[in-house]
């Protein structure tokens, strides 16, 4: 496996499949964890296309692995930055780490992507409140 990104809030690799690996650890690492699962979920329920499906959970290891949505992005209009960030409230959540490196581009369909849901807010969670980890 290739080791994306290893700090110590997080260990991201991606499997020889193309699979994301990603292990949480640190402070508040079991709310992290949950609260991404929790985010996913949600948005694969109202079909956003750009960002990562789960495919599995272990939440007694805080492990998780999803789908890859392509490469880090170096470079991007700073309008479309913002254009992606709001396609995705569209479907509910708010990003609260809007910058370069939570996007990506996957080459099979041309589309860039959005990822590292940890601390993002879910606009409205059905009770007309939002849902959020920021600290």
């Amino acid at each position: 496996m290739e080791q994306i990104k290893n700090t110590g809030r997080a260990t991201v690799r991606i499997g020889y499949d193309g699979r994301v690996h990603k292990t949480f650890r640190g402070q508040r690492a079991r709310e992290r964890f949950d609260h991404e699962v929790r985010v996913l979920r949600y948005l694969e329920e109202r079909g956003c296309p750009f960002v990562p499906r789960l495919i599995s959970v272990e939440p007694e290891q805080l492990y998780m692995v999803t789908s890859n949505c392509g490469r880090r992005v170096d470079h991007l209009a700073p309008e479309r930055q913002r254009e992606l960030f709001a396609e995705l409230e569209t479907y509910g959540v708010r990003h609260e780490d809007r910058e370069m490196r939570n996007i990506t581009y996957r080459v099979a369909d041309g589309r860039f992507c959005i990822i590292d849901f940890e601390f993002a807010t879910i606009l409205d969670d059905g009770t007309g409140r939002p849902v959020t980890l920021t600290p």
